[in-house]
């Protein structure tokens, strides 16, 4: 693809505080988007090679494709009709910049816990457990799609809304549908944002060839381009058409000299390619937005002998109607798969669904810079050079406690299903995908659903009191440092 040398030096940046309006001063405040530091690190580290160079030309790619957190862009491509309605730049602007005049939602109501970038390192981060969503990943727990696929706008509006149940990211009352709207399309434009950064940067480790002066982009003539393009496509064709017209009775005089202009030409023609493959990412990753619709998982009627409540009132309703037999037997069959060889789901979950069983595996986003970096979550000392760098210390991903009749995903029948069939993308929960016959079958899904309803010890209170973290700084921080431990697990999970 693209060449030049490159230089080993990444330099580590401090646990930086991304709020405006929060009583800490009167400095002026820029707001930036923080480059993936942590992702790039990680290549470095298990592929010993540089990567500084790489991820400058990648920042460089980004930041002229998006903009800023106060002047927020689109990618050129992406205003194409096919995208049309995906992120609308009215919705983005009423999303983005500081607090204030019909702007600033998300740094109003999410920043401190997503950060500026969509990175989860907002300022009260460290103090969740787990940590707030990392957009950049473009994965996402609480959705009605397939695993794999990206969650619907519907799903999006639905957590951010309503909020998440048992967590500190309560609903808002302030915020109107409009404005869900808005926030909907802001997150979606920072996951696009900071998937494309990983996508680039992952790309070239594959391609390029880092050590020879490989390079992702030529961002220097790209500067020069912004101002000069008219001026070197002229200079390019002028030099090109007396070549043609002197023919081969021309010669440089000395064969291993490159004409200046034949090589800003070859540059020219590199730089191109690199924008063009830039875009094509652009777009498929903006495409696996719009396919979400079509991904949505379908939920089949339970069978007509498996009586399956739709909420825990439901459930004890019906322990004591007509069907309390044939609901009976379906618990005592969903407990039997539970605990059984097949589904196994008391292996994290524990024999009596507490959560007590297996508990020292991680999600997704920690694995992503630890253990498939070659790294053991453990192993804090190696994981030194990328928490200089952003990375948040490991914490295991908890398994869900059913006594406590809390499921962040949604309560409903329908949401529960879509739980054990599809798993939860970016967490240890895998999906159902082994069915044997007379031990784990597919409509054994309603039994396990009612047996994990029966666990439930009392009616789902709130498990944190208002206001919400998302309100402000200071109320976020004091609510999840006085809520105990159980109760903050899977906290700003949006």
């Amino acid at each position: 693809m693209r060449k030049i040398v490159s230089v080993i030096a990444v330099a580590a940046v401090p646990f930086l505080s991304m709020v405006t309006g929060c009583g800490r001063g009167t400095q002026e405040y820029k707001a930036e988007f923080e480059p993936n530091l942590v992702h790039a690190m990680k290549y470095q580290i298990k592929n010993d090679v540089p990567m500084d160079e790489a991820l400058e030309d990648t920042t460089w790619i980004i930041d002229g494709m998006f903009g800023t957190p106060d002047e927020p862009t689109l990618p050129a491509v992406l205003e194409h009709e096919d995208f049309e309605g995906l992120v609308e730049m009215e919705r983005l602007k009423k999303a983005a910049g500081p607090d204030g005049e019909g702007r600033g939602l998300y740094r109003k109501h999410c920043v401190s816990c997503h950060g500026i970038t969509g990175n989860g390192r907002g300022e009260n981060s460290a103090i969740l457990d787990p940590y707030p969503r990392d957009y950049r990943m473009g994965l996402f727990k609480w959705k009605s799609t397939k695993r794999g696929a990206k969650p619907t706008r519907d799903d999006l509006f639905r957590v951010i809304y309503d909020g998440i149940d048992g967590t500190a990211m309560k609903k808002i009352p302030e915020l109107t549908e409009e404005d869900t709207e808005a926030l909907i399309d802001y997150v979606i434009y920072l996951s696009m944002r900071g998937e494309l950064e990983r996508t680039l940067i992952d790309e070239s480790v594959f391609e390029l060839d880092f050590e020879a002066g490989d390079r992702i982009v030529n961002r220097q003539l790209g500067e020069r381009l912004k101002v000069e393009r008219e001026a070197i496509e002229k200079k390019i064709a002028d030099w090109e058409a007396a070549k043609e017209e002197a023919g081969d009775d021309v010669s440089s005089g000395d064969e291993e000299k490159t004409d200046p202009t034949e090589e800003l030409a070859e540059q020219l023609e590199l730089y191109d390619e690199s924008m063009e493959f830039a875009d094509e990412l652009a777009e498929d990753i903006a495409f696996s937005w719009l396919e979400a619709e079509d991904d949505i998982v379908d939920v089949p009627a339970p069978p007509e002998e498996i009586p399956v409540p739709d909420s825990f009132t439901e459930f004890l309703e019906m322990q004591n109607g007509a069907q309390a037999d044939a609901l009976a037997a379906s618990v005592q069959r969903g407990r039997d798969v539970f605990t059984g060889k097949i589904a196994g789901c008391n292996k994290c979950h524990g024999n009596s669904g507490k959560g007590d069983g297996q508990n020292k595996d991680y999600d997704d986003w920690t694995k992503d810079w630890t253990s498939r970096a070659g790294l053991k979550p453990e192993d804090l000392e190696a994981l030194i050079p990328l928490m200089a760098r952003g990375a948040m210390p490991p914490k295991n991903a908890l398994p869900r406690n059913f006594t406590e009749g809390v499921f962040r995903g949604g309560s409903g029948r329908d949401d529960l299903y879509r739980r054990i069939t599809q798993g939860i993308d970016g967490s240890p929960m895998p999906a159902a995908s082994t069915f044997v016959p007379g031990e784990y079958e597919k409509e054994d899904i309603w039994n396990l659903i009612n047996f994990i309803r029966s666990l439930q010890e009392a009616p789902n209170e709130p498990t944190v009191s208002e206001p919400s973290a998302t309100d402000s700084p200071d109320a976020g921080a004091e609510q999840a440092a006085n809520t105990p431990q159980a109760d903050v697990s899977e906290v700003a999970e949006a």
